[in-house]
């Protein structure tokens, strides 16, 4: 079997599958418009309403082990929030916040000093003249469903926009929104090896 890994940079609004089997008035973009690619099938996945890094396979245990949580390999996002985080904020994220009666890992958290370099998202975030944001750069080795959101709305600053970054080894630099490449052997071995599938 010829194995694919493909990095996507998913934009905002699309689903993160090739279908849109909702019952739902209005269908959502997926994957089918971006990706022309027969077989692979996202590891882990991102909300409709964020953006970033998607990883896509035909190779099983590759998947499997970026999607099994007993493996916690990180992810990293940028996490642009309401209001600016004080230090008691920043803190509890990193120690790890209560959600949905669950206590969520111990995450590196870090304020960033500077906005970053992005693409404009479209629609763009709500803006309000009165409140201010700030940027959050966050990683965390697991994956829950809506997990980044509900940590920063746990601690009082909701997120506003949310970019996946990295997975594992792999970053997102080079890819606009809606493009997406083939690995290229040097990362599928380097991935493979972190892994432990080397």
């Amino acid at each position: 079997m010829v194995y694919r890994y493909i990095l996507f940079n998913k934009p905002y609004n699309v689903l993160s599958q090739f279908t849109d089997n909702r019952n739902v008035k209005h269908r959502s973009s997926t994957l089918k418009e971006y990706i022309s690619v027969d077989s692979v099938y996202p590891v882990g996945r991102l909300d409709q309403d964020s953006e970033g890094l998607l990883l896509l396979t035909n190779h099983g245990q590759l998947q499997y082990r970026l999607s099994d949580p007993k493996f916690a390999h990180p992810r990293t996002y940028w996490v642009q929030v309401e209001r600016i985080p004080d230090t008691i904020a920043l803190k509890q994220l990193q120690e790890g916040v209560m959600i949905k009666n669950y206590q969520t890992r111990p995450a590196k958290v870090k304020l960033l000093s500077n906005e970053p370099l992005l693409p404009s998202r479209h629609p763009p975030i709500r803006f309000r003249k009165t409140v201010p944001t700030a940027w959050l750069e966050i990683t965390l080795t697991e994956g829950r469903n809506r997990q980044v959101r509900r940590m920063t709305a746990a601690v009082g600053f909701p997120t506003l926009r949310l970019v996946r970054i990295a997975i594992a080894n792999l970053r997102l630099e080079g890819l606009k929104p809606g493009e997406w490449r083939d690995l290229n052997l040097s990362e599928i071995q380097s991935l493979k090896n972190y892994l432990g599938l080397g």
